[in-house]
């Protein structure tokens, strides 16, 4: 259970976002508003106030993000992009969940029959979806696109982007310290510091070893961000001045060392994999892999719908590196088989929240299977409605970008978008086995569509746009990185 500091830290991150947004630059401020909100708050910790979502270390950092934006330094957050297509998912994504609510009113009931007499007892229930739940669930939305709006407005600029990388980069190195101790020590950080231990610990061993995990939701998601951080200080070494570029490189290769040591199998083949694209690929070459990757991630669960997935021979392939990853992988491919049986029920709207999509004993709701890849998540929860949404928010900022870049004259497209790209594709491709989908991958999917408008739509931010990106405002937009007011 968090301790008493758990809960202050959640309290006292607006004043911390309103000193960063007093003190830095716009594009700053919304950078370490939200990754270092994402890195040193607490995790499972969380405030349940009446008609709105939890507020917790994930929506705290972006509802503050965006009100600071809007209301401290009077600068217009547009909420619905340019493009037309986008425009269409980003309104299904926040209102899709409307036919999700009205199809899932009734209770989840678990009944036990008596052995002697026809008597069934109820023991236990899920409830039923109502009218007051949809205003909660459509702000829940609402407030996980914050990122990718604020990311699309304003850190979608050449430089903007620079800055997005460079603050991944730092990030990953700051949590190098603490990492290392709990590899050394075993991961304690989370309970010296706010009391409790927010995951099961033996999935922190490996290999004889330990796995950091600090302030975030698992071992996996902080291996994952050190993959990003990775790419980051790449891209910013293959970018740099010859007099800075052995600096960057000496951080990518501790950011590889330390990878390595998080003991995630996925992350390090994704670093091995990627790190030289980044490194040494021409900048079409980076977003047709970034492209490809998208297109692994939304074909998947298509295929995995109907059969066509060889689980299998993938598992087989798994066993010849390592039993354990075997099992693990085995494992999951197990718990989706029963997910989507269950989500094959409802397959266009979902079940909704509460629980209501897993798969549970039929006497006591026991939970009987775990899901761990973000698109079963979404797919049972949602529907294939949400699914679409979602994953088409993700993925149609790659098209748009390898789009515009096509247009684009040779040189003159930012060496900064395709790693950006890159890194956005990797976690829809990891979104399969687990549900790393965060605010940084919403702001990664933002920056990318940004710039890819900008390039499609070269006078899209020259005025000061409307509150939801339709016609344009008569007065110019004064929101270039060279202006910024410090109050």
């Amino acid at each position: 259970m968090p301790n008493a500091l758990a809960y202050l830290m959640l309290l006292a991150w607006p004043l911390a976002s309103l000193i960063l947004f007093r003190r830095l630059p716009l594009e700053r401020a919304i950078l370490w508003c939200i990754i270092a909100g994402y890195l040193l708050l607490p995790p499972l910790a969380e405030f349940d106030l009446p008609l709105v979502p939890d507020m917790d270390k994930f929506a705290i950092p972006s509802v503050m993000a965006f009100l600071l934006c809007l209301l401290l330094l009077r600068r217009p957050v547009p909420l619905l992009p340019r493009h037309p297509a986008v425009r269409v998912l980003a309104l299904l994504f926040v209102f899709g969940v409307i036919p999700t609510v009205l199809t899932n009113g009734e209770p989840i009931l678990f009944r036990r029959i008596a052995n002697s007499d026809p008597i069934v007892f109820l023991t236990d229930q899920l409830p039923g979806l109502r009218w007051r739940d949809l205003g909660s669930v459509i702000i829940n939305q609402m407030i996980v696109l914050i990122p990718f709006l604020l990311a699309r407005r304003y850190l979608s600029t050449p430089e903007a982007q620079r800055e997005l990388l460079l603050a991944l980069m730092i990030g990953g190195l700051a949590y190098t310290v603490p990492s290392l101790i709990e590899i050394r020590l075993s991961p304690q950080m989370n309970v010296w510091i706010y009391g409790f231990f927010q995951h099961d610990f033996s999935q922190m061993i490996r290999q004889g070893g330990f796995r950091p995990i600090v302030f975030l939701p698992h071992a996996l998601w902080l291996a994952f961000f050190m993959l990003s951080a990775l790419l980051a200080a790449t891209s910013l070494a293959r970018a740099a001045a010859s007099g800075q570029r052995l600096r960057l490189i000496l951080a990518a290769v501790y950011l590889f060392a330390v990878l390595v040591l998080c003991k995630s199998l996925a992350a390090l083949a994704y670093a091995l994999a990627f790190t030289p694209v980044v490194a040494l690929a021409p900048l079409r070459w980076q977003l047709r892999a970034a492209l490809l990757l998208a297109l692994i991630a939304v074909v998947y669960p298509m295929l995995r719908n109907t059969g066509l997935v060889p689980t299998e021979a993938l598992v087989a392939q798994a066993e010849a590196i390592s039993a354990e990853r075997a099992q693990s992988l085995n494992y999951r491919f197990e718990n989706e088989t029963q997910l989507l049986a269950r989500a094959a029920e409802k397959p266009w709207f979902g079940w909704g929240g509460w629980g209501r999509n897993l798969v549970r004993h039929a006497e006591t709701g026991q939970i009987l299977s775990i899901p761990d890849g973000r698109w079963i998540i979404v797919f049972g929860t949602f529907g294939w409605l949400g699914y679409i949404a979602e994953m088409g928010l993700l993925a149609a900022p790659l098209v748009l970008l390898a789009q515009a870049a096509r247009r684009a004259p040779q040189g003159s497209v930012s060496p900064f978008a395709a790693p950006i790209a890159l890194i956005l594709a990797a976690t829809m491709v990891d979104m399969l086995l687990n549900a790393t989908l965060i605010p940084i991958t919403w702001m990664c999917a933002g920056s990318v569509l940004g710039y890819a408008e900008r390039l499609l739509y070269p006078n899209l931010f020259s005025r000061k746009p409307a509150l939801f990106g339709g016609a344009q405002a008569l007065m110019p937009d004064t929101a270039g990185p060279e202006k910024r007011n410090i109050l």
